[in-house]
């Protein structure tokens, strides 16, 4: 049966069979009169309209069908289908185009193909509605079908002699760019050309758009310099496209020229600018641009707000981004999870739970990033009475199955000391994927569990996972703390030769860390010496400590004085090696190093412990009399150290 005799059928029944009739009368003509009221709502309807008026009629279900589209109201859309052919208005192109427009936006894109096959004419209208619908179901997102699907409709359209227009060319090409799929954009851009529409600054745009998210700066350039006249959009996409690929400089010099040309800029064009102002040598640039926000009045806009407290966030000044964040009059979710990354990166774990406490108190709902993000900042903090409120929470909010969320509590666990806390959280994930594998394996590493990090990487191999470079690294750095040698060097060599990964510095750490600690010095040093890249100081800090294990003071030496060069400022390691030769009498080298810190200045920053009691946090330094309870701290401690010397005989 077509689709437009079902709806006949529909009609003779009074509408009940597409309303799923229910056992009870009173409940249908409650659901019958909640459907209608929806769109009532939405518009004014006298309630003497004459529906069988020829005029009024297509007026009338033309603005409700809208109304149907917007909201994406889909039982309403299918009554107004089913009532346009009861009157026998099915043959108005326009609003079948609109129904159309119904079915995709509600996403039955099995009713929306049924439809347009039934249509006895297709303007360019249909088949760009089609196609642009198509593009924006996104229940095959995981594969190309629907590309695919779009393309063999184009190619249709073409056969039935429609000629493209602009509209077409932005939904084909604004396919490729959710797909990525460059090669199949080049082939439009062409096709464009021919028909000259690459000067259109609809279809421009997405050009620009595409090449931009394929890492194409110069194609977008180019794109962007054809066309004639340019709208703010046009703008936009191109400051955008520089912010999008890290070239600051160009998307200044772009703003420049936009206001150059009478544009002055929206929220986007802000927001844009202050994502590439998130380091220290453009913190001045984004405190510029903050100032133009405020001379044209977009300080209030949400999302260029936002974009603000995330600049000021990433270049560490909190209490700027903490001033922004207080004067916002309205927050959306999106406000509250920037200024609670900003805290957490910045390493203020206990605003960021106060944040959330405040977050929930305003009636906003939280969520993954939000919840993920919380935890993290709990497990930098090591804070685990709230990481297990945060689990608890999330478990009551339903966002534990999301895997962000599960990630997060597995790092949190993991760096709060309870390693079978995060192995829980790793069984109850449904579908874990690369990240959660690799945050276990991290985990275990963590607490030298050597055995079950590898366990664990090739359980993740067997289940298809293909790891990257942060896996190989936590495998890497648990047999490196385990002195595993074999296998440390069978997974690099796996890394390398099976899954072609490109080692980087951490990659090489862990090799010299493993082969130093299991007394393969001079191996670890033609490592060293044979690296691709500068030997970082990390690097260079492992092979020191694994010289000093096994007593070759002149390899530790040598890579102290590379190390010198590399961090001239960072006086540990001048205090490093100087207790490395005074450990082997090397006075002269002792006096040299010491002479040395005294012309940097010995601003070392003293070692400490902290430990949580309640909602606080105790922070210890070595002799420390600092704190309040000091006094009775050493009483305590002295009283425990007594009978311990009178048993064992040592003067502790």
């Amino acid at each position: 049966m077509c689709l437009a005799s079902h709806h006949l059928v529909v009609c003779k029944f009074h509408l009940k069979k597409q309303l799923r009739l229910p056992s009870n009368p009173y409940s249908f003509a409650t659901h019958c009169t909640h459907s209608w009221s929806t769109l009532r709502a939405s518009m004014p309807v006298h309630d003497k309209t004459h529906f069988r008026d020829p005029h009024t009629v297509p007026l009338f279900h033309a603005h409700a069908l809208k109304v149907s589209v917007k909201r994406a109201l889909l039982p309403e859309g299918k009554q107004l289908h089913a009532h346009l052919i009861k009157f026998g208005f099915c043959h108005v192109l326009s609003l079948q185009n609109q129904i159309l427009n119904v079915y995709l936006k509600c996403k039955e894109t099995t009713n929306a193909q049924k439809l347009f096959e039934e249509l006895p004419v297709r303007n360019v209208v249909s088949w760009n509605i089609l196609i642009r619908g198509i593009v924006g179901c996104s229940n095959a997102i995981e594969n190309d079908s629907n590309l695919q699907l779009c393309f063999s409709y184009f190619r249709r359209m073409l056969l039935e002699m429609v000629v493209p227009d602009g509209t077409t060319f932005n939904g084909l090409i604004g396919a490729c760019v959710k797909f990525r799929d460059i090669d199949v954009g080049f082939q439009l851009h062409c096709f464009a050309v021919k028909l000259g529409l690459d000067l259109d600054c609809f279809v421009g745009s997405v050009l620009v758009d595409l090449y931009a998210k394929c890492g194409l700066v110069e194609n977008a350039r180019r794109v962007f310099h054809v066309i004639p006249l340019r709208d703010l959009v046009m703008w936009n996409v191109m400051i955008s496209c520089y912010a999008l690929n890290r070239s600051p400089e160009e998307a200044f010099g772009m703003f420049n020229l936009m206001r150059s040309d009478g544009a002055n800029g929206d929220e986007f064009t802000f927001s844009s600018l202050l994502s590439v102002c998130d380091t220290l040598e453009y913190y001045d640039f984004g405190r510029q641009v903050h100032g133009h926000i405020v001379k044209q009045s977009f300080d209030s806009d949400v999302s260029v707000a936002s974009a603000l407290i995330n600049m000021y966030a990433k270049n560490e000044n909190i209490i700027d981004a903490h001033r922004l964040f207080d004067r916002m009059v309205i927050r959306n979710v999106v406000a509250w999870n920037t200024i609670i990354v900003g805290c957490g990166n910045c390493g203020e774990g206990k605003e960021v739970m106060k944040l959330l406490i405040e977050m929930l108190c305003e009636g906003c709902p939280p969520d993954e990033l939000t919840i993920s993000s919380t935890i993290g900042s709990c497990g930098y903090a090591c804070a685990l009475t709230e990481t297990i409120q945060l689990h608890a929470f999330a478990v009551k909010s339903s966002f534990q199955q999301n895997v962000s969320v599960a990630n997060s509590l597995i790092s949190a666990y993991s760096k709060c000391g309870s390693i079978t806390s995060a192995c829980r959280c790793f069984r109850l994930t449904a579908e874990p994927d690369i990240v959660t594998w690799t945050s276990l394996i991290n985990a275990y590493a963590f607490h030298g569990l050597a055995k079950e990090a590898t366990e664990t990487f090739e359980k993740m191999l067997s289940c298809g996972v293909i790891p990257d470079q942060i896996s190989f690294l936590g495998v890497l750095s648990a047999c490196s703390h385990s002195g595993l040698v074999a296998k440390g060097l069978y997974y690099f060599n796996l890394m390398t030769s099976v899954y072609q990964i490109v080692p980087e510095s951490g990659h090489y750490t862990c090799l010299v860390d493993l082969l130093g600690r299991y007394g393969l010095i001079n191996e670890a040093f033609e490592l060293l010496r044979s690296l691709p890249m500068e030997a970082e100081s990390n690097t260079l800090g492992a092979f020191i400590g694994s010289c000093n294990v096994h007593a070759n003071i002149g390899l530790a030496k040598w890579a102290a004085e590379k190390l010198f060069i590399i961090e001239p400022e960072n006086n540990v390691n001048y205090a490093v090696m100087s207790n490395i030769y005074a450990s082997h009498r090397h006075w002269c080298d002792v006096e040299r190093v010491r002479g040395m810190m005294e012309k940097k200045g010995d601003a070392r920053v003293p070692g400490c412990s902290w430990i949580q009691i309640g909602n606080q946090v105790h922070l210890f330094v070595s002799n420390d009399k600092t704190h309040p309870k000091a006094f009775e701290m050493y009483a305590t401690l002295k009283m425990l150290l007594w009978p311990m010397k009178e048993k064992s005989g040592i003067n502790l």
